[in-house]
């Protein structure tokens, strides 16, 4: 593994932790300038495929609906940490339905769930681009959903339309 500081090809293993299903977190010290860095290990499952809303196809890209997320997380009380286990619950939901392609709007109508619980005003922000509001009152709609009991399931705001990861 190379270092991130000075780019040594050895390091030594300090500690090693699993961090959900499908990875292994490991704390490195490289073994040339001591610094220690974090690394991640995780099963690489067969290629998925999104289906956009256009139908094209592209690979599904995790740092794409990462950074999706923590753009909607930002200034809030959601960590990095709680947005990385988001989207490993959104790729064990994934992989657990064994299908090689998948919808856009069925990627993000799951991110939608999971924000829900986590951060209402991040859920607002991410429905807000990912739905394509268009009005205040796709706002407001959505506002509504959200106060009502989360049995109900996911809701589309009126007058929007998916947008695809």
């Amino acid at each position: 593994m190379l270092c991130p500081f000075c780019n040594f090809k050895d390091s030594r293993v300090l500690e090693s932790r699993l961090t959900g299903e499908n990875s292994v977190r490991r704390r490195r010290e490289c073994e040339e300038c001591g610094k220690r860095f974090t690394t991640y290990e995780r099963v690489e499952a067969m290629q998925l495929l999104v289906v956009k809303r256009s139908g094209n196809r592209e690979p599904y890209m995790r740092d794409k609906l990462r950074s999706g997320l923590a753009r909607a997380t930002a200034k809030t009380m959601v960590t990095a940490e709680q947005v990385d286990d988001l989207v490993d619950s959104v790729e064990n939901e994934l992989a657990q339905l064994g299908k090689r392609e998948v919808q856009a709007s069925m990627l993000g109508e799951m991110a939608l769930s999971r924000l829900r619980s986590l951060d209402q005003v991040a859920y607002v922000r991410f429905a807000s681009v990912y739905r394509q509001f268009r009005s205040i009152q796709d706002f407001i709609h959505e506002l509504n959903v959200l106060q009502e009991p989360e049995a109900r399931g996911p809701a589309t705001a009126s007058g929007a339309t998916s947008k695809e990861n």
